[in-house]
Parts: C-alpha cells; sequence; structure tokens
C-alpha cells in the first residue's frame, strides 16, 4: 500500500471498502480521515488520479498535504480549530475550498473539502472524515481569467508581460545549462499605411493571420508573443545561430509568399525580422529585446521584408559612450547656464553689410572651450534633449535683442520642437513680456520638417508671423521642395543650400541650379541667403544673379563674440 493510504475495513454498513471506492472514482472524489492528534492522513477512492502530480509521501501527513495549498496553508486546520463548539456525537460540519499545486510552475488545482471533525475524550478536536472533490467549476473559472490576463485578445499569443516573462525564464535556464536559444522580433511593414488605407478592421484580420501563420511554423516548445501593435516576439529554444537564419527565412517566406484575404480583398505584405542569439549576446530582458529591436530597425532601414541578427560592434559602442557622455554634459550645462551662443554674419550681397546675425549653439567647457553645434545638436535630437536646447537658445536670443534694439537674429528650430506645444507657450510669452522684439527675429526651419508637416508647420508659422517674426527655409535645395510649398507656408527668407553654393565658380549644373532659384524666388518676393559663400568670384556670381545676403567663410565664421559691439571694418561693395 501506497505511503499515507491505509486499508480501511472491508465490510461496513455502507458496503465493501472496493464499493466504496468505486462510487468514489466515478464522481472524481475520493474519500479521507484525518487523525488531527497524530497529523495522520488515511484516503480511500483514486488517490492517484485526483493527486496526479504530489508524491505518495506527501499525503501520509496533514502538515506535508498542507506545504502543496495555496493560497492560505492554514485553510483546513483553521477551519477545525477556529470552528464553532463541538456537537456532542454528530460532529461539526464543515466546507472549505482552496487550490493544490504540487509543483512551484506547476497548475493549480481548485479543491472542494467538506466533512465533520469530532472532539475527543478532552475535549478538543480529535479527527475528521471528509471528501474532496475537485472544483470544475472554479478551474474553469482560473483558466479563463488566466487566458485573459496571459494571452493577447486579437492574436490569442502571449501578451507583452507574458512574452517577457517567458523570455526571462528561458534566458535563466539557458544560462544554467549552457542552451542556446534565440530571440526574434518579427515587424509587419508598412503597418501604418495599410490602417490608413484600409481601415483597422482589415489591419487587425492581417495581424491575426500574421500571428496564425508564425504559429503554424514553430515548434511546440517555442513561444510566441505579441510584442507590441505590428510586432511579435518569439523565443526559440535550443536554436542555434545557424537555427535563428533557417528559421527567420522561413516564417519571412510564410508570411511573404502568400496573400491575405480580407474582407475588403486580398492583401500583400512583408515583415521583417531582428534577432539575437543567446545567452551569448544578451544578460537581462531589457538588453535582449533593445538589442533585437535595433537588429529589426537595421532591417528594415536595408529592405523591408528583410532579416537582421544583432552582432557586436565596437564603433556602435563606442559612439554609445559618447552619446552617453555628451548628455550628461548637456544637462550639466543646461542646470549650470553654460549653453551659449556663437554668431555668424549675415551680409547684403550688394554692400556686404551686415543684414542680421545666425544665432548657433554652443556649449562652454574649460576656459575658452566651446563645443559645436555639431557635437550638440545630433545627440541631442536622438535622445530627446534638443526642445530644452531650443528653449535655452530662445531665452538667449530674445535677451540679445533686448539689450542690443538695433540688430536682428535669426534662430534654428529643430524638427521636433516645431511641434512642441510647451515651446510655443515660451516663445509667446517671451514675445509677449518684451515688445518690439518678435520683429527682429528671424525662426529657420530645414526643408525636410516643412516637407514632413507641411500642414502643421504652416499652423506654426502662421501663428509666429501674427508677432512680427519673419521665416526663413534653411538648406533649401536638399529636399526638393516645390515653391508652390514656399507660398502655402509663408516663408519670408529661403537659405540655398550650401552644398550648392560652395562649387558655383566650377560647376556648371550648380551655377544653373542655384540662378534658377534666385530667380524664382524673386519672382515669387522671397529674399535668398546663398550659404557656404567662399570667395568674392562667387559672391560676385551670386551678386549679380539678383542674391539678397551672402553667409560663408568669405563673410566671416561664427564667433561668440557680439560684432555689432565692436567698430565694423571698412568693406567694399560689390560692383
Amino acid at each position: 500500500m501506497s505511503a499515507g493510504i491505509h486499508p480501511a475495513s472491508e465490510q461496513n454498513a455502507g458496503g465493501t471498502r472496493h464499493e466504496r471506492d468505486d462510487v468514489l472514482s466515478c464522481l472524481g472524489q475520493v474519500a479521507f480521515t484525518w487523525d488531527i492528534v497524530n497529523d495522520d492522513l488515511s484516503w480511500s477512492g483514486d488517490v492517484a488520479a485526483l493527486f496526479r502530480d504530489i508524491p505518495q509521501h506527501v499525503l501520509g501527513k496533514a502538515s506535508d498535504f498542507a506545504t502543496m495549498i495555496e493560497p492560505q496553508r492554514d485553510v483546513r486546520r483553521d477551519a477545525i480549530m477556529n470552528g464553532p463548539a463541538a456537537n456532542a456525537g454528530n460532529g461539526v460540519h464543515y466546507q472549505i475550498e482552496y487550490g493544490l499545486r504540487a509543483r512551484t510552475s506547476g497548475p493549480l488545482v481548485w479543491i472542494e473539502e467538506t466533512g465533520c471533525w469530532f472532539v475527543g475524550a478532552d475535549g478538543r478536536p480529535s479527527h475528521a472524515r471528509g471528501i474532496l472533490r475537485p472544483n470544475a467549476e472554479r478551474h474553469a473559472r482560473e483558466q479563463q481569467l488566466r487566458k485573459l490576463t496571459q494571452d493577447d485578445p486579437l492574436t490569442g499569443a502571449f501578451n507583452r508581460t507574458h512574452l517577457i516573462a517567458a523570455l526571462a525564464e528561458t534566458l535563466e535556464e539557458a544560462s544554467r545549462f549552457r542552451s542556446p536559444f534565440a530571440f526574434m522580433l518579427v515587424g509587419i511593414d508598412d503597418l501604418a499605411q495599410l490602417n490608413e488605407a484600409f481601415g483597422f478592421d482589415v489591419a487587425d484580420e492581417v495581424i491575426t493571420e500574421v500571428a496564425h501563420r508564425i504559429r503554424a511554423r514553430l515548434r511546440n516548445v517555442d513561444v510566441l508573443g505579441r510584442f507590441s501593435g505590428n510586432k511579435f516576439g518569439l523565443v526559440l529554444k535550443n536554436c542555434t545561430a545557424d537555427d535563428m537564419q533557417i528559421a527567420a527565412e522561413r516564417f519571412l517566406a510564410g508570411i511573404r509568399d502568400e496573400v491575405v484575404p480580407t474582407k475588403l480583398g486580398p492583401v500583400s505584405l512583408t515583415a521583417s525580422i531582428g534577432a539575437i542569439s543567446l545567452p551569448r549576446h544578451g544578460r537581462s530582458t531589457e538588453e535582449v529585446t533593445s538589442r533585437a529591436q535595433e537588429a529589426l530597425d537595421t532591417a528594415k532601414s536595408r529592405r523591408r521584408g528583410s532579416f537582421m541578427a544583432w552582432r557586436p560592434n565596437v564603433e556602435r559602442e563606442t559612439q554609445r559612450q559618447v552619446n552617453i557622455r555628451v548628455t550628461d554634459e548637456i544637462v550639466t550645462a543646461l542646470n549650470e547656464r553654460r549653453i551659449v551662443l556663437a554668431f555668424e554674419p549675415v551680409v547684403h550681397a550688394s554692400t556686404l553689410q551686415p543684414a542680421f546675425h545666425e544665432c548657433l549653439v554652443r556649449m562652454r567647457r574649460g576656459e575658452g572651450d566651446l563645443s559645436l553645434a555639431p557635437d550638440i545638436v545630433p545627440v541631442a535630437e536622438k535622445l530627446g534633449l534638443i526642445r530644452l536646447v531650443d528653449h535655452r537658445v530662445l531665452e538667449l536670443v530674445v535677451a540679445e535683442l533686448t539689450a542690443s534694439p538695433h540688430i536682428e537674429l535669426s534662430l534654428n528650430i529643430s524638427p521636433e520642437t516645431t511641434m512642441d506645444p510647451n515651446w510655443w507657450s515660451g516663445i509667446e510669452s517671451l514675445f509677449r513680456a518684451h515688445p518690439g522684439v518678435a520683429e527682429r527675429v528671424i525662426v529657420e526651419i530645414t526643408e525636410t520638417v516643412a516637407i514632413r508637416d507641411l500642414d502643421d508647420v504652416r499652423g506654426f508659422v502662421t501663428r509666429l508671423k501674427n508677432f512680427g517674426a519673419r521665416i526663413a527655409i534653411d538648406d533649401f535645395g536638399a529636399g526638393y521642395t516645390s515653391f508652390r510649398n514656399l507660398r502655402k507656408l509663408g516663408v519670408d527668407i529661403v537659405k540655398i543650400d550650401g552644398a550648392f553654393v560652395q562649387n558655383v565658380v566650377r560647376s556648371a549644373d550648380d551655377r544653373a541650379f542655384v540662378q534658377s532659384m534666385i530667380d524664382l524666388a524673386r519672382r515669387l518676393d522671397l529674399k535668398t541667403v546663398a550659404e557656404w559663400v567662399q570667395d568674392d568670384e562667387a559672391a560676385q556670381l551670386l551678386h549679380d544673379w539678383g542674391c539678397d545676403y551672402l553667409q560663408g567663410r568669405l563673410i566671416g565664421l561664427a564667433t561668440p563674440n557680439r560684432p555689432w559691439l565692436a567698430e565694423l571694418p571698412p568693406v567694399r561693395a560689390l560692383a
């Protein structure tokens, strides 16, 4: 007889023991007798079937059995010791419910226990008898609730929380047993355009179908989860780097080779995959998902529908360290008011006399040591600090204009700043607090921003112009903005990209391009600035073509000194 299971009388008023066991088995129940004083448990019925994963020796002692109980281990003893007073001779009825979990990671089985306990000669609980049965209704509710909290409702795959939990568990196992596995991010290409073209219902159909196609190509041990709107995460166990490549091609082909039928018609689509081989290249879930996302971004930037595996890159890691250092420097410099301006002159093409100065951001480090805009702005834009930098530059520009009422200054605004309501609130407050300043401000917006967000930028420009500020399009010619768009924006000044200006003397193509832009701008009553003017010959050509302003090495480079405070040296006018 197994430990903890003791024979009962073969014959009594209720029939033979085998007959009772048959009845209990048919009902899916087991009966027990609990010797409370000695902590012993005796069972009858198909105990092995009900307690399938619980070792038999655990069933012999009530205290051992209690270690399997959740959420409250003492629920059985409390039902007796804290129950009502004993009913002499007839026992005291009780009914309780609890969960049994055989292993830490095993399933929780809900049990309903109904019984009676009896007192001994000393008036204290002596023993109890009862029946245990699985609570199928509670178990079904728990399963449904777990499914709702664990699964993505659209695809039936794990949601992000449980995907990351599965990744963490696999990462721990792989590190302990030195077994290889892979984590993949599968991103559906151009899902936003699909939403816009067909609506969210069709996009949901596509997402569901992609999940189905991926799942059909997974092994039983692999894990599929929805990482975000258009991305799925895959945990591929016992998967080497070579296996990862083969699996990725299988997934991509499965998504790409057949159109997706939807209620509005068939849709052709591709997906891209970024993956990382583990545990070699990742030590935490944050590091793993970040690197997989990095690989996915690289795959998408190279070619839609492609695969990229993350690999260590010394240059990339070095750049990250630089980014971290520069970020810290920028934040510290903002707090310590070490963000300053340098001023680059823009002159009238006809007289070479100053028209206004462009304000360029600098960061003061040591004595006389300044970081240039190319060292600051790209990192600040990438890491979300540029709006703080732009706001500080705006404050400095307004201070300079207030202190020197006869000057005009221009400042560059980054793409993120143009759409930032806090920045707009700041400029509005400063203009209202300093009357007359706005009319001497020129706000420079890059051409690429104007193209990408034409309608939004037009609203931004209109509000600025209502204060009296002027608008310049910087680097014009690099993004192929039409002059029609310039008129829509209400632009005042066009700054011709220096890449076309610097070789204007030697390149016939650049001469034709620049001359055409100047001519068109004049016809539309727009002022022009030629950037990167290198020599007198180029300046003369630009003047002859009707360019209004010049800027570049010939005119003077940016300086932290205020040029308008010094005596201007005599300059010759162009013929």
